[in-house]
């Protein structure tokens, strides 16, 4: 609250009486004196951040400096804050879904949906899971309330799902069809299908307007910039290493630059996305895929599924600062951050398992068995207002 001059010439005023009344107690002391005068700090004009002219019907950006803010420890939305706290992992040759109670690391339920689920996704409005049947051309929704599923809706060659930041579309990632899908979000009707020069699109996150969104091309090491309004592919570039692979996509806390994981280069390419000039390399272990930001905004988490470990990225910093190693090792893949922000999630694609890791100290607290090819697994509920889709991207 801002402070007035005239209350501030009161304030004082008190303050002089307080200390004469003081000063005539013989109970009073000169550390009392000194509290009475200093104990407060002044009120100082707060500061108004600026404003971003994002996308119409988006929400507000809360901190322009902090996209991830609305993701704090268990900040839950009044949507999801009932919800079972549970683990889902899609098994992509099981054609099921494990679901595991985080608080006793044990499976509690396995559901069969379509044939080779690769993620399961929030929906933008927080009140369902879709499992992306990709083989099966279907989505198979989930309600997190009960934990049921319901009957699953046809949807062509849906490898990842997005959602676009004004919560009007689902954008299907048709890796095969080599299209990017616009559908109506809730009832998955397809609005407008945008053809793809490249091969293999598969993720994707959004800028901080909203406005455009980085799309990875894992079959022919490409990137694409795509106007989120226009529904429209604006930018294209190879990125500058043969036989790239590009995977998961992360923009930074700050909104200004956004992280490539590659399974093949074995590190993350670090692009400006408004200018979306050459992007720069940073190496971190061979077959890194996954990238999961913590719940202080401070570190990115990066699985490395080719050596069974993570590392540990400082945004400040614009470094790597730890690696974290499986015991036995492992093929860490895709997951995501428990609500308190204490657990890791990851799937080990390779090995029908699931590994629960300490985000303090890095130590595994659970490998369990689940079902073959174990892939986008979703933590749920988790903070944030909406999702932007694939295993939890929140704003």
């Amino acid at each position: 609250m801002r402070t007035t001059k005239a209350a501030r010439l009161l304030a004082a005023g008190a303050a002089v009486t307080t200390l004469t009344l003081l000063s005539a107690c013989g109970g009073g002391s000169g550390g009392h004196e000194s509290e009475a005068l200093g104990s407060k700090a002044p009120v100082r004009p707060q500061v108004k951040k600026p404003q971003v002219n994002v996308l119409p019907g988006m929400p507000p950006v809360e901190d322009p400096t902090d996209l991830y803010a609305a993701d704090r420890p268990n900040r839950l939305s009044p949507v999801v804050k009932d919800f079972p706290t549970r683990v889902y992992v899609p098994n992509t040759n099981s054609d099921t879904v494990t679901v595991i109670d985080p608080a006793t690391y044990r499976v509690v339920e396995t559901i069969k949906v379509g044939r080779q689920p690769q993620h399961v996704v929030p929906s933008w409005d927080l009140k369902t899971l879709w499992v992306n049947n990709d083989l099966g051309n279907s989505l198979t929704p989930i309600d997190p309330r009960t934990g049921k599923a319901g009957a699953p809706v046809d949807v062509h060659d849906p490898y990842n799902l997005y959602f676009t930041p004004d919560g009007r579309y689902a954008v299907v990632m048709a890796s095969m069809d080599r299209q990017l899908v616009f559908r109506d979000a809730h009832t998955m009707k397809v609005v407008k299908a945008v053809p793809v020069s490249c091969y293999g699109v598969n993720h994707a996150d959004f800028s901080v307007d909203g406005r455009y969104f980085i799309v990875s091309c894992e079959f022919s090491g490409e990137i694409l910039k795509v106007d989120t309004a226009r529904m429209k592919v604006v930018a294209q570039e190879k990125l500058p290493l043969r036989g790239a692979m590009p995977q998961d996509v992360k923009i930074s806390p700050d909104g200004k630059l956004f992280y490539i994981a590659d399974m093949m280069a074995h590190g993350v390419w670090i692009l400006d996305g408004d200018r979306f000039t050459r992007p720069r390399f940073l190496a971190t272990g061979k077959g890194a895929h996954g990238l999961y930001v913590s719940r202080d905004s401070r570190e990115m988490y990066i699985s490395n599924r080719g050596e069974g470990t993570i590392s540990v990225f400082d945004f400040t910093q614009d470094r790597l600062t730890r690696k974290w190693h499986l015991p036995g090792g492992g093929s860490p893949d895709m997951g995501g951050v428990s609500a308190d922000g204490k657990v890791l999630w990851l799937s080990g694609r390779y090995n029908s398992e699931v590994y629960a890791i300490d985000t303090r100290t890095g130590a595994q607290l659970a490998r369990i068995k689940v079902g073959s090819g174990p892939h986008g697994l979703a933590v749920y509920p988790q903070p944030g207002r909406y999702s932007l889709g694939h295993t939890g991207i929140f704003r």
